[in-house]
C-alpha cells in the first residue's frame, strides 16, 4: 500500500478508535444499569480489538494488547448482539446471553490453530454465525420496536442500529469473501473509512441521547399511584388507565398491543407511552403489562386452593400465549421458576406471597 494510502487508513483507524474509546467511557460513566453499561463497554472494545487487529500495521505495533484486542475482536458479534439485547429488551446479562460471545471466542480459537483447508472453513462457519447474531439482532430491534415506551430509543432504532447491523453483515461479507481467496486492494482502506464513519456519528449520536436512551428509568410503579408532580390531565389519563388495566383487567387479553390499550383507555399511542414512561417507571410494553400478570399469578401460585392448576393453566389465564415466555418472565421477576415459586409458597403456608418492588 503507498505511504499516502496507509497513513491515511492509520488516521482513519485512529479517529474511529477515539470515537469508541469516548463512547465507551460514556456508557459506562452514565446512569443506565449495570447490564447497559457493561454491554456498552464490551461491545465498544470489541470493536476497538477489531479496529486494530483488521490492520497490519497497528497489529505489528500493538505488542502485548494484541492479544486483548484480538480475543476481543473474534467475539465482537456476540457482543454486539448482547448489547442490542440488553438495550432494546431491557435485560439483564446473564451467563446465558453472553453465550453467543463465548461461542464466537471458542470458534475462531479453533481456526487459528487449524491448518489450510480447514481454517477456511472455520473462519466461514464463524462469519455466518456473526451474520446470523446480526441479524438477529435486527429482528429484536423490528419486535419490540411499537412498544417500546422510551421515544428517544424508539427515534434510534430504525435509522441508526438497523445500519450497523448491515454494516457488520458487510464486514463479516467480506470476511469470508477473503477467506475463499477473493482479494482487493481497496478492501483495507474502504474498511478503515467506513469503520471511522460509523463510529463517529455513533459516538455524536449515543452522547446526544445519551440520558433519554441510557438513562436509568424511575422505579416501576408498585401501584396505581402516579409519580408525584403529575399535572391535572396526565393524572386524569392515569386513572383512566389504571381503571382499564386493573378493574376491567385489560392486561389479561392474549397479545394486548399498545394500540388496543390506546384504544380503551381513549388517546393516542404516543400519550400513552409517555404516560406509562414517565408515570410508571416501565421502558417497554411487555414489562408493564406483564408486571400485572406475574404478581396475579404469585398469587395463585401460592394459593393452597389452586394447587392442582397446572402452570400452563394460569400461564394461558393470565394472558400469556404459550408457557416458555411465561416461564421466562416469571423467573426473569422472581429469580424462580413458577413451580419453584409454588413449592416454596406452599411449603411456607403464604398464600398471600408479598409483592416485590
Amino acid at each position: 500500500m503507498p505511504d499516502a494510502a496507509l497513513t491515511t487508513e492509520l488516521l482513519l483507524r485512529g479517529a474511529a478508535i477515539g470515537a469508541l474509546a469516548a463512547t465507551a467511557v460514556a456508557f459506562f460513566r452514565g446512569g443506565a444499569s449495570l447490564s447497559v453499561r457493561v454491554a456498552g463497554l464490551l461491545f465498544c472494545l470489541s470493536v476497538i480489538g477489531y479496529v486494530v487487529n483488521s490492520s497490519p500495521s497497528l497489529r505489528s505495533t500493538a505488542g502485548l494488547l494484541i492479544a486483548p484486542a484480538w480475543a476481543l475482536s473474534l467475539a465482537g458479534g456476540g457482543y454486539f448482539w448482547l448489547f442490542i439485547y440488553v438495550l432494546f429488551e431491557d435485560r439483564r446479562i446473564t451467563w446465558l446471553a453472553l453465550a453467543p460471545a463465548a461461542a464466537l471466542t471458542v470458534v475462531g480459537l479453533v481456526g487459528v490453530l487449524t491448518t489450510s483447508p480447514v481454517r477456511n472453513g472455520v473462519w466461514i462457519v464463524h462469519n455466518l454465525m456473526e451474520i446470523a447474531l446480526s441479524a438477529h439482532a435486527l429482528y429484536i430491534i423490528y419486535r419490540s420496536w411499537r412498544g417500546d415506551l422510551v421515544e428517544a430509543r424508539r427515534r434510534l432504532r430504525g435509522p441508526f442500529l438497523g445500519v450497523v447491523t448491515l454494516l457488520t453483515i458487510a464486514l463479516a461479507g467480506i470476511e469470508i469473501g477473503e477467506s475463499v481467496g477473493v482479494q482487493a486492494s481497496w478492501y483495507s482502506l474502504a474498511g478503515a473509512a467506513t469503520l471511522a464513519l460509523f463510529c463517529l456519528a455513533g459516538n455524536f449520536i449515543f452522547l446526544q441521547t445519551r440520558d433519554a436512551l441510557f438513562g436509568a428509568a424511575v422505579p416501576a410503579a408498585t401501584s396505581d399511584t402516579p409519580q408525584p408532580g403529575i399535572d391535572a390531565g396526565d393524572r386524569l389519563a392515569f386513572e383512566k388507565l389504571a381503571q382499564v388495566m386493573d378493574k376491567d383487567e385489560a392486561w389479561k387479553a392474549e397479545g394486548l398491543t399498545i394500540g388496543a390499550l390506546a384504544e380503551k383507555v381513549g388517546m393516542p399511542e404516543h400519550r400513552l407511552r409517555r404516560l406509562i414512561n414517565d408515570h410508571s417507571g416501565h421502558r417497554n410494553f411487555a414489562a408493564f403489562v406483564n408486571a400485572r400478570r406475574i404478581e396475579a399469578a404469585k398469587r395463585t401460585l401460592a394459593d393452597p386452593a389452586q394447587a392442582r392448576t397446572t402452570v400452563a393453566a394460569i400461564a394461558f389465564d393470565l394472558g400469556f400465549g404459550s408457557l416458555g415466555p411465561f416461564n421466562r418472565a416469571f423467573k426473569e421477576a422472581t429469580g424462580k421458576t413458577p413451580t419453584q415459586w409454588r413449592r416454596d409458597a406452599l411449603e411456607n403456608g403464604s398464600p398471600k406471597p408479598e409483592i416485590a418492588s
